[in-house]
């Protein structure tokens, strides 16, 4: 019997690109306290990345803010943290051929929202990030579990 190579690829990238990738979690009780949304520390801005997208759920991506670790993202988790408010950041996510970044002015005081998803590459699954409204953002994080900070997989 021959098997159609296309086919045989196209099952395989479905597989790969839909099965769950699991990182390291923090407790429920933290987990909870960031979904309360409070104003970050005096000084500083309050950012949540996060990813809920359907696509790619075998794949784990890092996330960096400002060159720094921010940790290992996988399907249906966030990310919270605190940094400098009054300033640009930058906030990068691995991807197919080299991180992709995406650059926020962060008002002190303010929570931020940032989608990162994955989008199909040639080889891998890529990933990408957007700014997400605050209610918009609020509304999603709501739905995912904390995830630990600091541990990129490189």
């Amino acid at each position: 019997m021959k098997i159609n190579h296309n086919i045989t690829v196209l099952a395989l990238s479905a597989f790969v690109l839909t099965g769950c990738a699991s990182v390291n979690m923090a407790s429920k009780e933290e987990s909870d306290k960031a979904k309360q949304f409070a104003a970050p520390s005096a000084g500083n801005a309050g950012v949540y990345v996060y990813r809920n997208s359907f696509v790619g759920k075998a794949l784990k991506k890092d996330l960096w803010i400002d060159g720094k670790c921010l940790g290992e993202s996988a399907a249906d988790v966030f990310f919270y943290t605190q940094v400098e408010g009054g300033k640009k950041h930058k906030i990068e996510t691995e991807s197919e051929f080299s991180p992709n970044a995406l650059e926020v002015f962060m008002d002190a005081g303010k929570n931020y929202f940032v989608r990162q998803f994955i989008k199909i590459g040639a080889f891998v699954g890529g990933a990408d990030l957007e700014p997400i409204p605050e209610e918009q953002g609020k509304a999603d994080v709501a739905k995912l579990g904390l995830a630990q900070s600091g541990e990129c997989g490189k």
